[in-house]
């Protein structure tokens, strides 16, 4: 019999250190992760880190240098993820946690779930916060269909030409785009929009989500300045609506 690959939820941002993962994490998702001896991660340090605070208010089944930690990113090969996989379809029970958010969302972690559903072994995702979904129902704009985009082009030219597709897809469909940028280019990326957009065109942007800083603004292109939301530095998912 196979094990149970458990899909476990992270926090979002950087949060002080005395803020208790109830906050976020439901108590039964605590419960689950807490009695697990292993976990494939993106980062082995940033996974214990988190073992470390679930166990103050979770206590671990085992101690944290006894559970086992095998690393996914987006540098692992293909070729090594049957091998990642293979305690869990040997009869271990095993978890998936994500760097930050849900698991397998905007996250090297789906190609694992997919290989465990084609090897037979039972997934389980555990309810979380995801910045996606939070920034589209705190946006105001089409929740009804919306499509997320990952991180937009680095190359001016090519990210202009990528704004302008997704306007015009949202505009044809009426549906809300979605995307997200490192927070470094946060500013450059809505100058991008102000300058290839339509004023009309209704922008969300929702920043340090979850966190004691949380900030969501809509507003058409038109009324966006960049002083309207301190944007530097500051994990942000920006959602698109065009009319």
């Amino acid at each position: 019999m196979t094990g149970t690959l458990f899909l476990i939820p992270n926090t979002l941002g950087k949060r002080d250190a005395f803020d208790p993962l109830p906050d976020v994490i439901p108590a039964g998702v605590q419960q689950i992760a807490a009695q697990l001896d292993y976990l494939v991660a993106e980062n082995a340090k940033t996974a214990r880190a988190f073992l470390k605070k679930l166990n103050e208010t979770s206590a671990l089944a085992h101690p944290i240098q006894q559970i086992e930690i095998r690393e996914l990113n987006v540098n692992t090969r293909a070729e090594a993820l049957a091998a990642l996989l293979d305690p869990i379809a040997e009869g271990r029970d095993g978890g998936l946690l994500s760097e930050a958010g849900v698991p397998a969302v905007a996250d090297p972690g789906a190609d694992l779930v997919r290989l465990a559903h084609a090897r037979g072994v039972t997934v389980r995702p555990l309810v979380g916060p995801s910045s996606i979904l939070l920034a589209v129902m705190g946006s105001g704009l089409n929740g009804q269909s919306f499509a997320f985009n990952g991180y937009l082009p680095v190359d001016a030219d090519a990210r202009a030409q990528k704004l302008r597709e997704l306007e015009a897809r949202s505009r044809k469909a009426h549906q809300t785009q979605v995307w997200i940028e490192t927070p470094y280019r946060n500013g450059a990326l809505l100058e991008a929009l102000r300058q290839h957009c339509a004023g009309s065109t209704l922008l969300s942007i929702a920043v340090d989500l979850t966190l004691p800083t949380e900030t969501i603004v809509t507003l058409p292109l038109s009324a966006w300045r960049p002083d309207r939301l301190d944007l530097h530095k500051r994990p942000a998912i920006f959602s698109l609506l065009a009319s």
